[in-house]
C-alpha cells in the first residue's frame, strides 16, 4: 500500500505543470480539464502572505466546482523567517514565490502577487499601510479584479484585531475597498483603456479556528469540501496537504485530511449567499449573452465520448469547439477557454514539445543554441510543424519519432525578476502596470512553435530550459538565466571599521561570456573613505573568474559611507543562484554595494562555537569583527569539546529544529556550569525537544516589538552586560532594522537578570528580550533580540552588545 501511495503521488505531481520540466497529461487529467470547459466562473482568494491561503478550499473550488481559482498574496513573504537556510528579505521572497507556484501547480489554482513588500511583522493596519503605500496597492488589487473578473472574492482575514497582525487586517481592508472600487469607473480610470469596471457578486470572509481564536459560528454559511475526486485519486484534504507542504521554508509540512470537512463563511459585501458560495451566479456559457447552445452541446459530446485509451479521438471535436468559441465577442472567458482548448488539443495528441539549451546561463545579446524537440506519440493524427520562432519548417511529424530542430536565439535583457529591476522602498517594489499581479517575468526565454494539427493551425510556446542528466536525479530541467556579461561579488556587504583601522575588500569578478572582455574597475564612494588601489584595468579570458583586493580605511570616521562597484563607468551586479531541492534554481542579480560604518569596539572574544538552528548569518557576521567561528554538528557537542571556546552561540530556533537536543542540552549546561558562556537566540514554544530552555525556568510567548526604533529602557543600567567590555547606550540601538525582537520570554525565574525592556507604541514594557544568569562558574544568555537581522545588516551597536553577551564578565 505504501508503494502504491508513493506511486500515485509521483504520478500526480508528474502530470501537472511544474517549472522543473515541460508538461504532460494523463488521461484522467485530460478528462478533468475537459469537464472544466462547461464552467465559466471565477473565484479570487485574497490574503497577505505565502501560507495564508486555504489550500483545501482552493483545491475544492478548482477541481470540484471547476471554477477558475486564483490566490492573490499581497506580499511574497520577504519579511519572515527561513527554516531552510540563511536567506532573508528579498531572497526569502524569491524562494517563497516558487513555493507558492509549486503549491498552485498541485491544487490547480493560479498565483498572483501585488508589489507590496513584507517589511516584517506589523501590529496595526495603519503601520502596514504606511509602508505599503495603500493607494498604490489598492490600484493593483483593482487592476487584478478587473482583469480576472471574479464572481466571488474571499478573504482569509477580517479587518480588525480578530485578523491577527497588521498585514492580515490590511489585506481584508484592501479586499473590501478593491471590491467596491473595481466597479466604480471613477476609480483608477486609466485602467479602463484595456479593462472595464467589474462588480463581483459577493465578498466573503472565510472564517477559521486558529491561533486560539475561533471565528466560526453555526449561523454562518457552511460548505463541506471534504469530497474525494476519483479522476485525481485524492480527496481535497489530501491535495491540500501536498500543496501546503510546499511551504517548506516555513516548516509547514501538513498531514493529509480525509473525510467531511466544513468551511465557514461570513458575508462582507455584495449579495449575501444563503445556500452556496455561488448563489445567483450563472457559471454556464449562457452568461455571455450570446447564442452558445452549440458550444454547450459540443462540450457535452466531448465529455460523453472521451476515451481514456485513445484521447486523440477527441481532437477534431476540440478543434470544432475552438472554431465556435473564436466567433464569440471578446471576453475574459473567451480568451481563457481558447487557451484551455488549445492545451487540450496538445494533450490529446500526446505531443511532447520542448526547447532546451546546453547551459543554465547565457549573457545578454549572446547567441544561444536552442534544441527544439517534438515527438508525436498518439497515432492517427496529422501534425505539421509550420515554423519555429518565425522560421519556416513546413514538415509533417512522423509517429513516435523524435524530431529535433536546431535554432539560435539571443535576448537583450537579463532575467532579473521584474520586481527587482528598479530600486524599492521599505514597503513597496516599483513595478510597471504590465506586470501587475504576475508571479514571474512574462518575457522569459522561450521558443514559439506554429503547429498544424488535423488542419488547425495555432502557436505553442515553450520556455527554454537547461536540460541535463544528473547521476542521482536523472533527467533534470532548470530555468534558463540571462545575465550581465561581467558580474561581481564581495566578501561581505557590510564593513565595520574602527578609528585608524584598515580592512581588505575581496572582489570576485566573473566573465560569464565565451569571449574575451576588458573592463576598467572603478569605485563610486562616499566622501571620507580611502581606497587603495582606486581602480583596476582587467582583461578576462572567456568564462574566467578573477579576484582583486582593495584596502579600505575611514580616516574621517564618517558615520555611514558606501562604495559602489563600476565596470567601464556602469554599476556592476552580482550573480546569485538559490538552490533548494523542492523548487527550481532561482537566479537574480543584486547590485554590488558595500556599506562602511564606524565601529568603536572592545572585543576580547577570539573563538566561538556555533550550533546551527533554522539558518542565520551570525557566523559570517562574527567573522566580520575578527572572531573565529567553528560551526559544530550536533554530534560534536560535548562539554569537553566546548571548553576550547570563549563562548557558544545557538542559531535561531535551534531548540525547534534539533533532533537530538535532549542529548546535547545537558552537555551545553555542563559547559556553562564549568565556566563557559552560552547564548541562545530566539525560539518558539512548540516542537521543542526539551521542557526547560535554560538552567532556570522561563516560558516563550508570542510577544514581540516590531518597531525597529522603539525606545529601549535600561532597567538595570549597571548590569555587566551593558558595561563590559563596551558601555552600551541609547545610541547603540540606533539604525536597527525591521524589528527589535520576537518571541519574548515570560514567567521568568528570579535567577535571571533582565536588564532591558522594550515596547511598541501604546503597549506595556516587556522585559523578556534579554535574560542573563550566572550558572555555576559560567554565564547563560537567552535573547530574543533580532541579532540575526542586525548583525548581517551591519548595525554597530548590535555588534557591541553581542560582544558583551559573549564576554565572560568575571575575567
Amino acid at each position: 500500500m505504501m508503494q502504491r501511495t508513493l506511486f500515485l503521488v509521483i504520478l500526480y505531481l508528474c502530470s501537472i505543470t511544474i517549472s522543473y520540466s515541460q508538461q504532460s497529461y494523463s488521461s484522467s487529467l485530460i478528462k478533468s480539464k475537459i469537464d472544466k470547459l462547461s464552467t465559466l466562473g471565477t473565484v479570487l482568494y485574497f490574503a497577505a502572505h505565502p501560507d495564508d491561503e486555504n489550500t483545501r478550499l482552493i483545491a475544492w473550488l478548482a477541481n470540484e466546482k471547476n471554477y477558475r481559482t486564483a490566490y492573490l498574496s499581497l506580499t511574497r513573504g520577504d519579511g519572515g523567517q527561513n527554516l531552510l537556510g540563511t536567506e532573508q528579505g528579498i531572497e526569502l521572497g524569491l524562494i517563497r514565490t516558487q513555493e507558492l507556484l509549486a503549491a498552485r501547480a498541485i491544487d490547480k489554482g493560479e498565483q498572483y502577487f501585488s508589489s507590496a513588500y513584507d517589511f516584517g511583522f506589523s501590529k496595526t493596519h495603519e503601520e502596514t499601510f504606511s509602508f505599503w503605500q495603500k493607494e498604490e496597492t489598492l490600484r493593483e488589487a483593482v487592476y487584478l479584479i478587473r482583469k480576472l473578473q471574479p464572481d466571488v472574492i474571499i478573504n482569509r482575514f477580517p479587518p480588525d484585531a480578530r485578523g491577527g497582525h497588521g498585514h492580515h487586517q490590511a489585506s481584508a481592508i484592501l479586499a473590501k475597498e478593491a471590491f467596491e472600487a473595481a466597479a466604480d469607473p471613477k476609480r483608477f480610470p486609466e485602467q479602463l483603456k484595456d479593462l472595464k469596471p467589474w462588480k463581483a457578486k459577493r465578498l466573503l470572509w472565510n472564517t477559521a479556528n486558529f491561533d486560539g481564536m475561533n471565528n466560526t459560528r453555526e449561523d454562518q454559511l457552511k460548505v463541506d469540501i471534504g469530497a474525494y475526486n476519483p479522476l485525481l485519486g485524492y480527496s481535497y484534504g489530501e491535495i491540500a496537504a501536498l500543496s501546503r507542504s510546499q511551504h517548506k521554508s516555513q516548516g509547514f509540512g501538513a498531514a493529509a485530511g480525509r473525510g467531511r470537512s466544513i468551511e465557514y463563511f461570513e458575508a462582507v459585501a455584495g449579495e449575501e449567499a444563503k445556500e452556496s458560495l455561488f448563489d445567483g451566479i450563472d457559471a454556464t456559457w449562457k452568461r455571455l449573452g450570446e447564442p452558445t447552445s452549440a458550444i454547450e452541446q459540443t462540450i457535452n459530446d466531448i465529455q460523453n465520448t472521451f476515451q481514456a485509451e485513445t484521447p486523440e479521438a477527441s481532437i477534431d471535436k476540440l478543434i470544432n469547439l475552438h472554431n465556435a468559441i473564436s466567433k464569440l465577442k471578446p471576453s475574459v472567458y473567451k480568451t481563457q477557454k481558447l487557451q484551455d482548448v488549445e492545451e487540450l488539443i496538445i494533450a490529446c495528441s500526446g505531443l511532447w514539445i520542448e526547447a532546451t539549451a546546453s547551459k543554465f546561463n547565457y549573457v545578454v545579446n549572446e547567441e544561444i543554441p536552442v534544441s527544439n524537440e517534438l515527438i508525436l506519440r498518439n497515432p492517427g493524427i496529422k501534425v505539421r510543424v509550420k515554423s519555429i520562432n518565425g522560421k519556416s519548417i513546413d514538415q509533417e511529424l512522423p509517429w513516435n519519432e523524435v524530431k529535433k530542430y536546431e535554432d539560435s536565439k539571443n535576448f537583450s535583457s537579463w532575467t532579473q525578476p521584474y520586481w527587482l529591476e528598479k530600486p524599492h522602498s521599505l514597503g513597496k517594489f516599483a513595478v510597471d502596470t504590465k506586470d501587475y499581479g504576475n508571479p514571474e517575468n512574462s518575457n522569459l526565454p522561450s521558443s514559439t512553435f506554429t503547429l498544424d494539427i488535423n488542419g488547425f493551425t495555432f502557436p505553442v510556446e515553450r520556455q527554454i530550459k537547461y536540460k541535463y542528466v544528473d547521476p542521482v536525479e536523472g533527467e533534470v530541467y532548470e530555468p534558463l538565466s540571462i545575465s550581465p556579461v561581467i558580474t561581481a561579488s564581495i566578501n561581505h556587504p557590510n564593513m565595520l571599521l574602527q578609528q585608524g583601522e584598515k580592512k581588505v575588500l575581496i572582489i570576485t569578478l566573473k566573465n560569464n561570456s565565451t569571449k574575451k572582455q576588458q573592463i576598467d574597475l572603478t569605485f563610486k564612494q562616499s566622501d571620507g573613505l580611502e581606497m587603495s588601489p582606486s581602480s583596476y584595468a582587467i582583461t578576462f579570458e572567456p568564462n574566467q573568474e578573477i579576484i582583486k583586493t582593495v584596502e579600505i580605511s575611514n580616516p574621517k570616521n564618517s558615520a555611514s559611507s558606501s562604495i559602489e562597484l563600476l565596470a567601464n563607468g556602469m554599476p556592476l551586479y552580482g550573480y546569485k543562484r538559490l538552490l533548494y531541492p523542492h523548487v527550481p534554481p532561482i537566479t537574480w542579480f543584486p547590485p554590488v554595494q558595500l556599506q562602511v560604518k564606524p565601529l568603536e569596539l572592545n572585543n576580547p572574544i577570539k573563538r566561538v562555537a556555533y550550533i546551527a538552528g533554522a539558518g542565520d548569518l551570525i557566523p559570517s557576521s562574527l567573522s566580520n569583527i575578527g572572531i573565529e567561528v567553528d560551526q559544530l554538528s550536533e554530534s560534536q557537542i560535548s562539554s569537553l569539546n566546548l571548553r576550547a571556546y570563549d563562548a557558544v552561540v545557538l542559531g535561531v530556533r535551534a531548540y525547534n529544529v534539533s533532533r537530538s537536543i535532549a542529548r546535547w542540552f545537558p552537555e551545553l549546561m555542563s559547559y556553562v556550569e564549568q565556566g563557559g558562556t552560552a547564548i541562545v537566540q530566539y525560539t518558539v514554544n512548540s516542537r521543542t525537544g526539551i521542557d526547560q530552555f535554560g538552567p532556570y525556568p522561563f516560558n516563550i510567548s508570542r510577544a514581540r516589538v516590531t518597531e525597529e526604533d522603539a525606545k529601549v529602557t535600561f532597567v538595570e543600567p549597571k548590569d555587566p552586560v551593558l558595561n563590559f567590555p563596551n558601555k552600551i547606550t541609547q545610541k547603540d540601538f540606533d539604525g536597527w532594522v525591521q524589528e527589535r525582537g520576537l518571541y519574548f520570554a515570560e514567567n521568568i525565574d528570579k535567577q535571571y537578570r533582565t536588564p532591558l525592556s522594550f515596547a511598541d507604541q501604546n503597549e506595556k514594557q516587556h522585559k523578556g528580550s534579554l535574560l542573563v544568569t550566572k550558572y555555576g562558574k559560567g554565564k547563560f544568555v537567552y535573547t530574543s533580540l533580532a541579532f540575526f537581522r542586525q548583525l548581517p545588516a551591519g548595525v554597530p551597536g548590535a555588534y557591541r552588545l553581542f560582544v558583551n553577551l559573549l564576554a565572560n564578565e568575571e575575567k
